[in-house]
């Protein structure tokens, strides 16, 4: 099972370069195709997010219910397919139009966290989820990490390189898949699709009824939310407050993925061993309302960089609370629980850009009243206070 194992995280990893590789050229992207200024920028970079996020949250759950249907491989590598066809059009767009389609697409092949996800609650033992939830962080950090490297280092050779890039990775890993991935829904976990239940606000319904659930799918909400505040204006952050290159963006958020892989793919394990889930998750969301406070007030951008390892401290939450949810939920809906994620992280991705880039533009104006670029930091503390307090009133109960 290893090979298969290796092919799904190399997946997550694409999808996690589509949100990363973006990042740093994306301000001079916008600018190059629609002209204008950093702020009217940083606003046209949210609706692309948004859309991105969009098409996750409603493909999210309708992939997720058809891996359970069909199965995860066929799931994977059709994505990757379209994936690598989508990246090419990004690589030749001439239009903030064209651009608005690729990301869309991309939003749609890129929903397959819930089906990488629920291959793992397949194979994986009760006492071994969470430990398995957090390599999938870790490939996501990995992702994270090449995204905006290869996005920053490719600039030097034009806004459109890094997309060629992507498509190449994703079109061999998608031959890699065709190769060594195998089932893993079995006859008696095979679930028949229904589009009713493929629904996004359905399939919401369908595992918030399950006993305990629905408090903490409030809080894996809030958490990511708060947390996507990182690539929805980091970019415009750092330009405006420390004057940042591309490269400099690149190397600061692959500092981040560094940190977040191995938070995830290393330190969940033995926290959740000796603390955890629930305790992991306290002290993970203390971090980042910690963090959040630091960098809304920072001015100096080496600080800033040497604070990242801290930030990615918090990034043992997310599998953490994967966990305590898939031990609630039965085998037959493992795939529509992740699909039920995959939906709350991507309709956090539609909110956290527009809104942050919106409070961003608003505070980084030279003519604001108050000046305090840091300010969509300040918003994600308070939102990730409430979920802490939300989560320390939850109880998930055992299915």
């Amino acid at each position: 099972m290893r090979l298969p194992f290796l092919f799904v995280l190399g997946t997550v990893m694409i999808d996690a370069m589509g949100i990363g590789l973006v990042l740093p050229i994306m301000p001079e992207l916008i600018v190059e195709v629609q002209g204008g200024t950093l702020a009217n920028a940083a606003i046209w970079g949210g609706i692309l997010s948004t859309a991105f996020a969009a098409m996750q949250f409603v493909f999210g759950p309708i992939l997720g219910n058809l891996s359970d249907a069909y199965g995860r491989r066929a799931v994977l590598l059709v994505s990757l397919f379209i994936m690598s066809l989508d990246y090419m059009v990004m690589a030749v767009a001439g239009s903030m139009w064209l651009l608005l389609l690729g990301r869309i697409v991309g939003g749609i092949t890129a929903a397959t966290h819930a089906t990488a996800a629920a291959f793992m609650a397949d194979v994986s033992k009760p006492h071994e989820k969470a430990a398995n939830f957090g390599l999938l962080g870790a490939a996501f950090g990995v992702g994270f990490v090449l995204g905006p490297v290869i996005g920053g280092l490719l600039s030097e050779y034009g806004t459109r390189a890094p997309f060629w890039a992507a498509a190449a990775l994703s079109a061999l890993t998608f031959l890699v898949g065709l190769l060594v991935m195998p089932e893993t829904v079995t006859a008696n976990t095979l679930r028949v699709f229904s589009l009713r239940r493929a629904n996004p606000v359905n399939s919401l319904r369908a595992i918030a009824a399950l006993p305990g659930i629905r408090p903490m799918l409030w809080v894996y909400f809030l958490y990511s939310v708060s947390i996507y505040v990182y690539p929805a204006i980091w970019a415009y952050f750092t330009i405006e407050r420390f004057g940042w290159s591309p490269q400099m963006i690149g190397l600061s958020l692959g500092v981040y993925g560094i940190g977040m892989a191995a938070v995830q793919g290393g330190l969940i394990r033995p926290a959740t061993r000796h603390l955890g889930e629930r305790v992991t998750i306290i002290y993970g969301m203390l971090f980042e309302i910690f963090s959040f406070l630091l960098l809304a007030f920072l001015t100096n951008g080496f600080v800033a960089l040497m604070l990242i390892p801290i930030t990615a401290l918090g990034a043992v939450v997310s599998p953490a609370l994967q966990a305590l949810m898939s031990h609630a939920t039965p085998n037959s809906q493992q795939g529509e629980l992740q699909g039920v994620l995959t939906s709350l992280n991507a309709l956090s991705m539609v909110i956290s850009p527009l809104v942050m880039t919106g409070v961003f533009a608003q505070f980084a104006r030279p003519e604001a009243a108050i000046y305090l670029p840091g300010a969509p930091f300040l918003l994600a503390m308070l939102l990730m206070f409430v979920g802490f307090a939300l989560f320390l009133r939850s109880r998930p109960v055992v299915a």
